[in-house]
């Protein structure tokens, strides 16, 4: 394998023929600012392929969700979900007592904690680690918030050779692609892509067995936490009460990277704390069943501290780095319930958006609804102006939120933020603007049925698609409307008015 795999990471859900949404792979993530969403979103919805291994994945997950859910709380379930949105909020109401309870606690164990105000600072405290350290091999388990840093670019440029462990960031790296779920992030692959990544870089033989591709990633990764001096996770939790590090995963590499090495450091938003280990039950039985459908996750993995001298395994530092990155800007009390999410993923399963855009849509580490509300928070909502406005405000997501949180609601605040701030085009609040007053007035609204009528049946005749036959119904369809509008017919067909409109038909069926 390429000791710089994760460098030029881009875009592409099939191995070896990569799909470029950009030239430097990290544009994936960090694209340009202000981002557009319009080109990738484009791209993904005309590359069938992905949509059917993003919407089978998803609507797989979510019907999942909801049979597990129910079985284990029944109609308990609204309750439970009550209990941990007030965990949590709970513990965001006051964070500084709980940090500073597990800065002690984490101390007391033998950690080394470590504040970092932004991604440049975080990355800079892990640097100096592994630099002390003399480490040369990191291995590293699944984790976002490095994702959000930019760490493993800037690891493998002090000639640290970092290797993704979880399976599907392993693919990922692999591919030099980035991560499009928070949880599943090669859930835009099949196992064709996988095999061909594997035969490419590995020198694997070529398969499509999932058994023999699990075992060939095996054999490659055991050598690597064999060598590694370094290992890197992030936290699903912490634990106040104990200074407890807690990661949740299915396949063991979680426990390997933290174990094995002889540094161990953690990347952990500030926000991830809960105050004590009951609490921590509670978040488990909700973050499992949401996310994956398990009771529990397969390793639950709870750190305190670095190995004591009875101890057999385990590393000999641990370091935990906690990352604000603009958390606390998100922890004004009218945004902070935004902080809840534990990153299940529940509601990028849920939203019909993101079945048909995919992750790499968004522009950012974050993608889905949560993506749509926190990414503009962290990165500048003038950034970011078409996140808030990729959503059909279903509520899906906030019917499938394990902590409640109601994101519809705080995209309809974000979209009034625009156009407070005027970071909407200029055009667009002129077409609405006008479009609001037609609406306030009887006789405009009319007018402005009647015009429409007219042009759409006019474009149905340009287009040949208008049929003869009764005057109340529509005939005929409109795919290709110019404007605004051609953003409607870009994915689907337009109905063409009826030649008389409903209001006529009702004066005439009530005429005395």
């Amino acid at each position: 394998m390429s000791s710089t795999p994760s460098q030029s990471r881009t875009s592409g859900h099939d191995a070896g023929k990569p799909v470029g949404l950009s030239v430097n792979g990290h544009d994936l993530l960090f694209p340009p600012l202000p981002y557009d969403i319009h080109a990738r979103a484009d791209k993904a919805t005309a590359d069938k392929q992905l949509l059917d291994f993003v919407h089978v994945a998803t609507y797989r997950k979510d019907v999942t969700r909801k049979q597990v859910t129910s079985a284990a709380f029944g109609d308990r379930h609204g309750a439970f979900r009550d209990l941990g949105a007030a965990i949590k909020q709970h513990t965001l109401d006051h964070l500084d007592h709980y940090l500073e309870q597990f800065v002690d606690n984490a101390t007391a164990a033998g950690v080394k904690v470590h504040f970092a105000q932004n991604a440049e600072q975080a990355n800079a405290i892990c640097l100096d680690i592994a630099r002390r350290a003399g480490a040369k091999l990191c291995v590293k388990s699944k984790s976002m918030v490095t994702e959000e840093t930019q760490l493993l670019p800037q690891l493998e440029a002090m000639g640290v050779e970092t290797v993704e462990t979880d399976l599907g960031e392993f693919i990922i790296q692999l591919d030099h692609d980035a991560p499009s779920h928070i949880v599943t992030p090669m859930i835009h692959k099949n196992r064709q892509s996988v095999a061909r990544a594997f035969e490419r870089e590995l020198g694997a033989p070529y398969t499509e067995d999932p058994q023999e591709l699990t075992q060939i990633a095996r054999a490659h990764l055991r050598e690597k936490y064999r060598r590694a001096d370094l290992g890197i996770s992030g936290g699903n939790f912490l634990v106040a009460e104990t200074g407890s590090v807690v990661i949740c995963t299915n396949e063991g590499n979680g426990r390997f990277c933290t174990s094995a090495p002889r540094v161990h450091v953690a990347f952990v938003g500030i926000e991830k704390l809960v105050p004590t280990l009951e609490h921590l039950g509670v978040m488990l039985k909700l973050l499992a069943r949401t996310s994956t459908g398990q009771p529990l996750t397969v390793y639950t993995h709870v750190m305190t501290g670095p190995r004591r001298a009875h101890e057999h395994g385990g590393p000999d530092e641990m370091h935990v780095i906690l990352l604000d990155n603009g958390r606390t800007e998100i922890l004004k009390p009218e945004t902070r319930e935004m902080l809840r999410c534990i990153r299940c993923g529940a509601c990028l399963n849920a939203c019909p958006v993101y079945r048909k855009v995919g992750g790499h849509s968004y522009g950012a580490v974050y993608s889905g609804p949560i993506g749509a509300l926190i990414t503009p928070m962290f990165r500048g909502l003038a950034n970011y102006p078409d996140l808030p406005n990729a959503s059909s405000l279903c509520g899906a997501c906030y019917e499938a939120c394990p902590v409640k949180i109601n994101i519809p609601k705080y995209l309809i605040q974000l979209r009034a933020e625009m156009v407070s701030r005027r970071i909407t085009k200029w055009s667009d609040r002129m077409m609405y603007r006008m479009w609001a007053r037609s609406l306030g007035r009887g006789w405009t609204y009319r007018l402005g049925g009647w015009a429409q009528k007219l042009f759409f049946r006019w474009q149905a005749r340009v287009a040949g698609t208008l049929e003869s036959g009764d005057p109340y119904r529509a005939r005929g369809w409109l795919n290709d409307l110019p404007g605004a509008a051609g953003g409607w017919t870009s994915q689907r067909d337009m109905p063409t008015p009826p030649a008389r409109s409903f209001r006529q038909w009702w004066d005439e069926q009530n005429r005395p």
